[in-house]
């Protein structure tokens, strides 16, 4: 089940409604008042106005490494590099300065014993007397933004892709079609030529705009998915376009379990990054040591998309080519890019697509010698 990602207060004022109860410690362990903060992906503190810690989430447990029981009844601020920011925060509370505050900070964990920057967000209960501690690891927060300024982009991209294509579509059949007529009043041959290149290019773009429209006009075919069934398909594929100088390797999970989806999507979706994968090592075939890798794994706990998730599959497509270009390393995914001469630029964009049909999403790590695609989809 995943795990909503609401603001902490809303969760807060759902749970203990509106009768003004006061919490203290043993409430908040032994009632479970506050274990739906269980439920959200961030590490989670309810604290006194003092600063002695009422509840922490399983979240924060997993982020400085002490189970809760132990962290009940602790000042929150010994757990922090510089206490005087969340000291004047409490202060602020207490006096009712503010709703919410937010500050940069340094987060004292205890296993491992080390400093993790995060982003505290300090906000009061309307009633209780007591406030909600969010805290945001700034690498977990910067890559939750990057995630949804790329999930926005993609849902921009779509409509973008499906209005041009729908615009050029119309005026498309007029010009083929005027083409034919004027090629059947021509008694030149010279002539027809020319008319031939315009009905061939028309042809040409006719078939670009049915790729674009493709993800929306087809529907979605829901059934049981088989992941290795998938990467063997794919990989069975790739092997007949390239059966000489190609290594592919197999490193699956065997354990995944099948899960609900569109089989011919994710078959697509894998053939078009692997396909650019294979194209993008012909330096190594014709040398005979290009390597793609299909590996399968279960991650557990990870959140994308908003979302937390218990479980997801996790399906990595690497290669040891030269890597992404840096000057198109941000925009891989947006339509009609691509790193190599002649591509459409419209295999990676569907791709992520079909994967984000799946409440899923698409991430790329590339270096020199070392790409790996890395595809997310939540398992049930």
């Amino acid at each position: 089940m995943a795990r909503n990602l609401n603001h902490p207060q809303r969760i807060a004022d759902q749970l203990l409604g509106s009768g003004g109860i006061k919490l203290n410690a043993a409430d908040a362990s032994h009632n479970g008042r506050f274990q739906a903060f269980d439920w959200l992906a961030t590490p989670i503190a309810v604290l006194e106005s003092n600063g002695t810690v009422v509840f922490v989430n399983s979240e924060l447990e997993d982020v400085i490494g002490q189970s809760r029981r132990s962290l009940e009844g602790q000042s929150f601020l010994n757990f922090f590099a510089d206490s005087q920011p969340l000291l004047h925060a409490l202060t602020g509370a207490k006096a009712n300065e503010f709703a919410a505050l937010r500050y940069d900070a340094e987060l004292l964990r205890i296993k491992p014993e080390e400093v993790l920057p995060v982003h505290v967000i300090v906000a009061q209960f309307d009633y209780a007397g007591q406030v909600i501690i969010e805290l945001l690891p700034i690498q977990q927060q910067t890559r939750q933004d990057r995630e949804e300024r790329l999930i926005d982009q993609a849902h921009a991209n779509k409509e973008l892709i499906r209005n041009l294509a729908h615009e050029i579509k119309n005026p498309l059949g007029g010009i083929r079609g005027a083409a034919q007529l004027l090629e059947m009043e021509l008694d030149s041959k010279e002539l027809t030529e020319y008319t031939q290149v315009i009905i061939r290019e028309a042809d040409r773009l006719q078939i670009l705009v049915d790729r674009l429209l493709a993800p929306h006009r087809r529907p979605h075919m829901v059934g049981d998915v088989n992941i290795h069934e998938v990467c063997e398909r794919v990989r069975s594929l790739i092997v007949a376009e390239f059966p000489i100088g190609l290594r592919v390797i197999r490193d699956y999970d065997t354990s995944i379990p099948e899960f609900r989806g569109d089989k011919e999507q994710l078959i697509q979706a894998v053939l078009n990054i692997a396909h650019n994968a294979a194209l993008a090592l012909s330096d190594r075939v014709n040398e005979g040591d290009a390597q793609l890798t299909f590996k399968t794994r279960i991650t557990r706990q990870v959140t994308f998309g908003k979302q937390r998730y218990r479980l997801a599959l996790e399906l990595h497509v690497i290669d040891n080519g030269p890597g992404v270009p840096d000057s198109i390393k941000d925009r891989i995914f947006f339509p009609l890019i691509s790193g190599r001469e002649g591509g459409s630029g419209l295999g990676l964009t569907l791709a992520q697509t079909f994967v984000q049909q799946h409440h899923g999403m698409i991430e790329c790590d590339s270096t020199p010698g070392r790409t790996d695609f890395k595809i997310l989809i939540p398992l049930p």
